[in-house]
């Protein structure tokens, strides 16, 4: 089921202190997280996105820190990650 959903390389991105409407984080997460290959990124909930990477060393990246700083117009969203 993983693999048909195309969820293998699925992160879960947490935001607590408010967000960036979807469209944005569409176009700040990759760039700010510097992640590599194409990147899907749907909204869950009020306050958790579904990132799906399409190469494991993106996956990797988004696992591999604590917390990841979303920057816009002056203001930053700490988002954490989960798989």
């Amino acid at each position: 089921m993983i693999i048909n959903e195309d969820l293998q390389f699925a992160v879960i991105g947490k935001f607590s202190y408010g967000w960036p409407e979807i469209q944005k984080l569409r176009r700040l997460i990759p760039k700010q997280c510097e992640l590599k290959g194409d990147v899907n990124i749907g909204l869950l909930s009020n306050r958790y996105v579904l990132i799906r990477t399409t190469l494991l060393e993106d996956y990797v990246t988004l696992l591999s820190k604590p917390q990841f700083y979303i920057t816009q117009n002056y203001w930053s969203y700490p988002m954490r990650t989960h798989n």
